[in-house]
């Protein structure tokens, strides 16, 4: 491998020759995986993708359940040069045609279910093929790949040669593209093993979806790196966690995790044993569950900061204070500083805007160049939309999010795609979609409705209207009716408000 390679996959390579006997997953059904099995059928999907016509920059869309195959996929897609673009399972197809649209897609794969849709999509879109991939990893995919050899040679990627097209939710109801590059991936990866202390004697217990900044760099690229191992589960089944967690050395998950894990009467000290290290992540960790999980386990759980556009940008210490409430010092490489509006600094334990700068920061949205450039700073920084201050010990706490969003279950939703979607419906003169305490999910999506005529919508009306085109994470779990939207001098909806009338609706 060429010092000047930057392919993530050929960093991932001295793990997959080093271990090649080694089991790396082992599935739910407790089936087997060595590495040189991942690394041979990683080999085989890349080649067929190549001959299906995908060349170095094409992107591969991929929308299909959580599988070791669809992992093989990830994999195979690195290899080739070509740009992974993962898409949550749940989106319908009235929000496909957005994003198939945008990316332009050289292959989508897709769950058989979904290929007649996304079929007629590609079909309006452009050029592409259509390829399935179903959960027990069948499909005309894999009918492809059997065919194949499992040789393959791991194309030589430069710094900004692009991994990965991760799509934001949209904060303005168009979705960005946000461009992840080999370097991108790699840099953070590295860090990340550093901060953690990744090594081949750990074993994962890997509960997260893969489509997904958290489940598919954080968690299989720290393996994968660091040569470890992991016990692979389709989705996170609180009874399914517990009985495989005392094989486990590190579990990584959002805030629902711990809480739902809290809830089980089963879950003690003894489950806990074996795990060195509990990480959470995507959505902010309730001081009273540090608290309380510390209590039952012994354990102190590690929380971090990233996002979509930075992967992780800050972490607690592995070996020092973890401190309840924050997400730690920058990690390795990493700048992080706090400004008011103007751009100046503000004083430590001051409340801010937080910005980033570092090799783990995308290098832009796709094909949005002015978004790009209103987003950077001149010297480089990327503006994070959240609301934050630094501590004197140099600890990050997050205190609240620009425009915003609600974070349900560790899954972004953006408001204001949701409010454009009700503001459409027939009867709706307005409404304001904000984030609510929810028990289990951390925040639970209600919307804020004012009706043109007093009996013109009703909630059930509402929520119906929005499963049939969004996403079951982005529908209203509560739609409350009102006769105006609370504003201020500036006209300006008060969100703030809102939350403090109905904070306590979910609960």
């Amino acid at each position: 491998m060429s010092k000047q390679d930057f392919n993530l996959y050929s960093h991932f390579q001295r793990q997959f020759d080093e271990h090649g006997e080694k089991v790396l997953i082992r599935d739910v059904n407790d089936r087997a995986y060595r590495y040189i099995d991942i690394a041979d059928r990683s080999g085989q999907i890349a080649a067929f993708l190549q001959s299906m016509g995908a060349l170095p920059g094409d992107r591969v869309t991929v929308q299909v359940e959580k599988s070791v195959e669809c992992l093989c996929l990830y994999l195979a897609c690195l290899r080739g040069g070509f740009v992974f673009h993962p898409l949550n399972l749940a989106y319908t197809k009235s929000e496909l045609v957005y994003f198939l649209g945008n990316a332009e897609p050289r292959i989508t794969v897709c769950d058989p279910g979904m290929e007649n849709p996304i079929r007629e999509i590609v079909a309006e879109s452009g050029p592409g093929n259509v390829l399935t991939l179903a959960a027990d990893g069948k499909g005309t995919l894999a009918d492809g790949a059997d065919k194949m050899p499992t040789r393959f040679e791991t194309l030589a990627r430069k710094q900004d040669d692009l991994a990965a097209l991760l799509y934001s939710s949209g904060t303005t109801g168009v979705p960005k593209g946000i461009m992840l590059t080999h370097a991108n991936l790699l840099r953070n990866t590295e860090a990340l093993i550093e901060a953690w202390g990744f090594s081949s004697k750990d074993h994962l217990l890997h509960a997260l979806p893969i489509f997904h900044v958290h489940g598919l760099f954080v968690a299989i690229g720290c393996v994968l790196l660091g040569g470890a191992s992991m016990r692979w589960l389709p989705a996170f089944d609180v009874a399914e966690v517990i009985r495989f967690l005392p094989e486990c050395t590190v579990l990584m998950g959002v805030p629902t995790y711990y809480t739902r894990l809290l809830s089980q009467s089963t879950f003690d000290a003894d489950v806990a044993g074996n795990v060195r290290l509990f990480i959470s992540g995507s959505a902010p960790l309730l001081e009273e569950t540090f608290a309380e999980f510390e209590q039952r386990t012994g354990h102190r759980i590690l929380e971090r900061y990233g996002m979509t556009e930075t992967n992780m940008n800050t972490s607690n210490p592995l070996h020092g204070e973890r401190k309840a409430g924050t997400v730690g010092p920058p990690l390795q490489g990493i700048e992080v500083r706090i400004v008011d509006d103007e751009g100046a600094a503000v004083e430590r334990n001051s409340i801010g805007n937080i910005q980033v700068r570092g090799p783990n920061v995308f290098i832009g949205y796709w094909r949005m160049p002015d978004k790009t450039e209103e987003d950077f700073t001149a010297d480089g920084f990327f503006n994070t939309g959240d609301k934050g201050l630094i501590d004197k010990d140099g600890y990050v706490s997050i205190v609240g999010r620009a425009k915003d969003m609600v974070i349900t279950g560790g899954l972004n939703v953006y408001p204001k795609e949701i409010e454009l979607f009700i503001d459409d419906l027939d009867g709706v003169t307005e409404s304001a979609v904000i984030g609510v305490p929810h028990a289990d999910f951390g925040e639970g999506v209600v919307a804020v409705v004012v009706p043109a005529a007093p009996d013109s919508v009703d909630e059930k009306s509402v929520i119906a209207a929005c499963k049939t085109e969004l996403a079951n994470f982005k529908v209203p779990k509560r739609v409350v009716l009102v006769q105006a939207l609370p504003r201020n001098t500036m006209s300006k909806v008060q969100k703030n408000v809102l939350r403090e009338t109905y904070g306590d609706i979910l609960t």
